[in-house]
């Protein structure tokens, strides 16, 4: 039987294939235990091929851990991950641009290797799910046989580059971002001064500063398209930004150079991953991303060491070459211009165009925006669309970062017929960039960090939503909701108007799944501000929180006012009220689908479901405690909304101080207050012992927490009082999760 290998190599680019051998040998290396499982870890994330949950070979049945049997043995791939375990592919699809050949390879491969499903990322990328790693090496050279790699989809290094899918067709950029995207993607890939980071690098391109498109403002490096008259002449630059990111704590990207012209995006990417590779963070990764260097070395001086590496760095042709000859990434159309001719047109079609399809700046032509629920596409759906692309667009397809896929240059005059198609594929919701688009990060489904089930409550929310979209205010159906399982924040809960992000509870002795609230985040400007946590909801009463929410916008909004200067302007403690109704957990015995997740028919707990009903009247001491830090964390929030970021800072520490205290107290009811003695004996008691430690986090929270008592005194700006805050809150979320796991209610 020939294999993939010889049937492909002819077509795959020599460095990829060698890359591809070198691969296969160090799985056989790992299985013979003459590679370490961290070594081999590294570099099979840094092949794209990731953990997926359950691969410790576990799974709670909501009483107890049960032990999958796998034929492996003891055999892993990483520590504490089963070698025969289902894994998980990432596939870096650069600026999200797809051809007709790749959408038909991913299709096969999603239904030969994985579960049937193309997964589009809010990063652009696709991933598969539940394949095993012995089948990694042939899935990555089919792609790599059509032009796509998987490597450094993960792991420290630069990952996908990410871009506006309008780029080139869009009226208000200022140039077609495309090419430079494409560019540094492949100049940047396996760069040797990009590899030796202690956290991960993510760049994107947007062709504008007001759009969402390239959301450059939570990025490490963003770039956002400039056009400058110099010697007379135009010429592109960019707008370029560092240290940018969501994760647990978000930051805004400083400015690092208002215009640097297009020769120079190169050199300048590459100083600022030489300065972060050599001063950034290594041995603590929960500090290891460029923002927390930048804020340690402050914009001025990480500014002036870029620059002197910027000076010292031996010239590269690459660096403009690009420019000179072929450009890769610009797109063209494969029919004339047309216009749309008069109806009749198919039922639904003007409410489809209404809302998916965006005239582009080249008269005759549109985008259309295939709507993917939950960013899931089947094989057929992928074939689908392939065949779609083949009589319409030809190659011009673009995933988006908000999941959905979008055909370029098609003529108006196709657009009735095109319309039909995504009908009979599934693919023609009426929901483009809508409150019923919700977009959520795989969670508990497939995430091995994930808290809660953010794809089953978006599912939830898109189909009410869905059902009453015809009655919903013009303004409720610009409102963007995202859900991320954690608060790692990969649905991108920070940037939307409506936010969840998942957490755990535990009640009257039982774990119910929770979602914090998070509002005022804002999409436009390329994420222009992030919103806030108002409060913890059961997963059960979300969708009534949005109705709650949406409602009160409707009724309580000024002409023409947007929903975050809405939720600005009547400020968090009336915003709070309107939740915490919602906030209340029937007993156990009164209502069970509070105490399991969306779509997951197991009870939620991990923990000791022995203490019954009864007893769970009882609230501990370190239950108030919990709930007081909330309260103060909250207080925080309020002194930052009015312009006091010292207040708003102290306060956050106090109310880790008082969670921290909360927690101490099980084991010593007599801790002074001071701030110094709960330090202590929290220390001695939570951090030493690794008792406090999230299972996956480790000791980044603990680390919070310290930190921000050794820098009680010193001066604090908006920007660092929001920092706190966040930290704060997921401070108090981690000394939940320890309270659970200690079974804390018989013992306080």
């Amino acid at each position: 039987m020939t294999s993939w290998k010889e049937k492909l190599g002819s077509q795959i680019q020599d460095d990829w294939g060698e890359e591809i051998d070198v691969f296969a040998q160090q799985m056989v290396l790992r299985r013979q235990g003459k590679l370490a499982e961290k070594i081999f870890a590294e570099t099979r994330l840094r092949r794209g091929v990731y953990g997926q949950r359950y691969d410790n070979g576990k799974r709670n049945d909501g009483l107890q851990d049960r032990a999958l049997a796998f034929p492996c043995g003891d055999a892993t791939k990483g520590p504490g991950t089963v070698w025969d375990a289902p894994g998980m592919l990432r596939i870096k699809i650069p600026y999200g641009a797809l051809t007709i050949e790749q959408v038909e390879v991913l299709a096969d491969l999603s239904e030969e290797y994985s579960d049937n499903i193309s997964h589009i990322t809010t990063r652009q990328d696709i991933q598969y799910h539940y394949i095993h790693i012995e089948d990694s090496p042939d899935l990555m050279r089919r792609l790599a046989a059509t032009g796509i790699t998987t490597r450094e989809a993960c792991g420290n290094v630069v990952r996908n580059v990410t871009a506006c899918p309008f780029a080139g067709v869009c009226g208000g950029e200022a140039f077609d971002v495309s090419t430079y995207a494409d560019a540094l993607t492949f100049f940047i890939l396996g760069h040797p001064d990009c590899q030796d980071f202690g956290r991960k690098i993510k760049i994107a391109f947007s062709g504008c500063e007001t759009s969402p498109c390239g959301l450059t403002m939570f990025h490490d490096i963003g770039l956002i398209a400039k056009r400058r008259i110099v010697d007379g002449i135009p010429k592109n630059g960019f707008a370029f930004y560092v240290g940018g990111g969501l994760g647990s704590v978000p930051s805004q990207a400083k400015l690092l150079n208002e215009f640097v012209p297009e020769e120079e995006i190169f050199p300048v990417t590459l100083a600022v991953c030489r300065v972060f590779g050599r001063l950034g963070e290594k041995d603590n990764r929960t500090r290891a991303r460029l923002k927390f260097l930048i804020k340690s070395l402050g914009m001025d001086e990480f500014t002036r060491l870029v620059e002197q590496e910027r000076k010292i760095l031996p010239h590269d042709e690459r660096w403009a070459g690009y420019l000179k000859g072929p450009q890769q990434g610009l797109s063209k159309p494969t029919k004339e211009p047309s216009t749309l001719a008069e109806g009749p047109y198919p039922d639904g079609f003007k409410e489809w165009v209404a809302v998916n399809v965006k005239a582009q700046r080249q008269v005759g032509y549109a985008t259309v925006t295939a709507v993917c629920p939950l960013g899931d596409l089947s094989a057929n759906q992928m074939r689908s669309v392939a065949d779609i692309a083949r009589v319409y667009v030809g190659d011009n397809i673009r995933l988006t970062v908000e999941q959905n896929l979008v055909f370029r240059w098609v003529t108006e005059q196709d657009l009735p017929a095109l319309f039909v198609a995504l009908q009979e594929a599934g693919l023609a919701q009426p929901s483009a960039g809508t409150i019923v688009d919700v977009t959520s990060c795989p969670g508990t489904d497939t995430c091995k960090l994930g808290h809660a089930s953010s794809r089953g409550l978006a599912a939830v929310l898109r189909e009410q939503l869905a059902a009453i979209n015809s009655q919903l205010d013009e303004a409720v159906k610009e409102l963007r909701i995202k859900v991320s399982g954690c608060f790692n924040s990969c649905g991108q809960h920070h940037a939307a108007d409506i936010g969840f992000y998942g957490v755990g509870r535990k009640v009257r002795g039982y774990m119910v799944p929770h979602f914090q609230v998070v509002l005022g985040g804002q999409w436009d400007n390329n994420a222009g501000s992030f919103g806030l946590a108002i409060g913890a909801v059961p997963s059960r009463n979300i969708p009534l929180a949005v109705r709650v929410i949406t409602t009160h916008f409707v009724e309580g909004r000024e002409p023409g006012e947007k929903f975050k200067d809405f939720i600005q302007r009547l400020g968090k403690p009336a915003v709070k009220k309107w939740i915490k109704e919602l906030t209340a957990i029937p007993a156990y015995d009164v209502d069970r689908s509070f105490y399991s997740d969306w779509g997951d028919s197991r009870e939620y707990s991990t923990g000791d479901l022995g203490i019954g009903e009864c007893a769970g009247e009882v609230v501990t001491l370190a239950e108030f405690g919990l709930s007081e830090s909330e309260r103060q964390v909250f207080d925080a929030q309020l002194h930052l909304d009015k312009g006091v970021p010292e207040e708003a800072a102290q306060a956050a520490f106090k109310a880790m101080l008082t969670a921290a205290r909360s927690l101490v107290r099980i084991e010593n009811i007599d801790v002074p207050d001071q701030a110094e003695h709960i330090v202590t004996e929290f220390r001695n008691r939570y951090h030493e012992t690794r008792v406090f430690h999230d299972p996956f986090a480790g000791a980044k929270f603990t680390n919070y927490f310290f930190r921000q008592y050794e820098e009680q005194g010193t001066d604090v700006d908006h920007e660092t009082a929001h920092h706190r805050i966040e930290e704060a809150q997921l401070f108090i979320e981690a000394a939940y999760g320890c309270y659970a796991r200690l079974g804390a209610t018989a013992a306080a």
